[in-house]
């Protein structure tokens, strides 16, 4: 359905949802006149031809994406949210965003969101859960438990999810401390859709915050955060490949793939242990990950992986706080090299790029939660930053 302005919701056939598509498209059309973007998207540097825009601005503590038939569902890790933002497609392909609705309040952690036929599950601290035809019951906030067995330990406990190319979803329990050797914990699991034959998939895993697959290959890579306390430099944060199960990543006894441990490694080495494909250096706390599979942005980075770099929180002189591109060749990350960096002035943040995710339109967002924002980065061969 099309009105006068050339909007239409996402996808036409399903207007009998309970959000009022007719509505949010006047609102589009008023929001697309009188936006104005924030004078801190000017200190964005990205590639030439590239800009960034805010795609959503009222979206506190944003953190893990996941995308809907027709809308955008984020987890946060602090508030206790988790929001739906409605979509709706211009006459020129272009997806927009409708108003931040909150479609739960009160959870533990709700980081990790996943969407599977139709259905949001949601990762807590010590459970996941599910919305069941969540896109036309988004005012019911009606949820079932798939699993509450998970440790309810704090630290590390807020949790990443994803469904993989098995239809698995992928569950990971972080180390509960800053480095310990606990049964139980630093692990990847996967389970049915409906929380039965879980298994382990991976260890010595520290805290992954993100993981994906590689379109071609299928195989899962993800990002994996360093231990503190060893100083600046070492050790460096991971990027992962994991393209079967049972493959032990080193945590506790070695990290970065060429630090051994000075509490944990008796007895222990690092050649035992699968080394990182790419260490993204110490204390960049990297977090989601996407290949991007769209045709907008130019060949050179068609089938590329974009990571989201949180950003240190215990360095004397701060690191990350951007977004890192792993080139690839043949199914293989080669080399990283900075995409989009300046959330960073000074040694002080004013933004904390969490999650990214390719849309509809071949955009990429960026999920924040410091800023409580979502972005837009789009290729036009103009201007970095959208005018005022």
């Amino acid at each position: 359905m099309i009105d006068e302005s050339g909007m239409r919701a996402l996808p036409a056939n399903r207007l009998s949802a309970p959000i009022a598509f007719g509505l949010l498209i006047l609102a589009l059309i008023i929001a697309l006149e009188t936006r104005a973007e924030p004078a801190d998207l000017g200190r964005i540097r990205l590639p030439e031809g590239f800009r960034i825009e805010v795609f959503a601005a009222d979206v506190p503590n944003a953190r893990s994406m996941a995308l809907g038939d027709y809308t955008l569902f984020v987890g946060t890790r602090t508030v206790g949210d988790v929001y739906a933002i409605p979509l709706a497609r211009r006459g020129d392909g272009t997806v927009m965003a409708g108003e931040t609705h909150t479609l739960v309040s009160g959870l533990r952690r709700p980081n990790g969101v996943a969407f599977r036929d139709g259905d949001l599950f949601v990762a807590e601290v010590n459970r996941i859960i599910r919305f069941e035809d969540v896109e036309n019951r988004l005012d019911s906030a009606e949820y079932s438990v798939v699993a509450d067995d998970f440790p309810s330990v704090r630290a590390h406990g807020w949790k990443y999810i994803a469904f993989g190319p098995d239809d698995k979803l992928y569950v990971p329990i972080g180390a509960p401390c800053n480095v310990c050797d606990r049964p139980g914990f630093a692990v990847i699991t996967r389970m049915d859709p409906d929380g039965s034959n879980r298994e382990v998939f991976a260890e010595g895993v520290r805290n992954t915050v993100g993981f994906t697959w590689h379109p071609g290959t299928g195989v899962m890579w993800f990002t994996d955060n360093g231990r503190d306390r060893m100083g600046d430099d070492v050790p460096s944060c991971e990027l992962n490949r994991a393209p079967a199960a049972g493959i032990h990543f080193g945590f506790p006894y070695c990290h970065g793939g060429n630090v051994p441990d000075p509490d944990f490694s008796a007895g222990r080495s690092c050649d035992e242990f699968a080394a990182p494909a790419i260490r993204l250096g110490a204390h960049v706390a990297p977090l989601g990950l996407k290949f991007y599979d769209g045709q907008m942005f130019p060949e050179e980075y068609r089938g590329q992986l974009f990571v989201a770099e949180h950003g240190s929180w215990n360095r004397s002189e701060p690191v990350g706080y951007r977004i890192t591109l792993v080139r690839f060749e043949n199914g293989q990350a080669v080399g990283r090299e900075t995409f989009a960096d300046g959330w960073l002035q000074d040694g002080e943040s004013w933004g904390r790029p969490v999650d990214v995710l390719v849309l509809a339109d071949d955009s990429l967002l960026v999920s924040d939660d410091k800023a409580g924002r979502i972005y837009r980065i789009v290729y036009s061969g103009d201007s970095q930053v959208s005018p005022s």
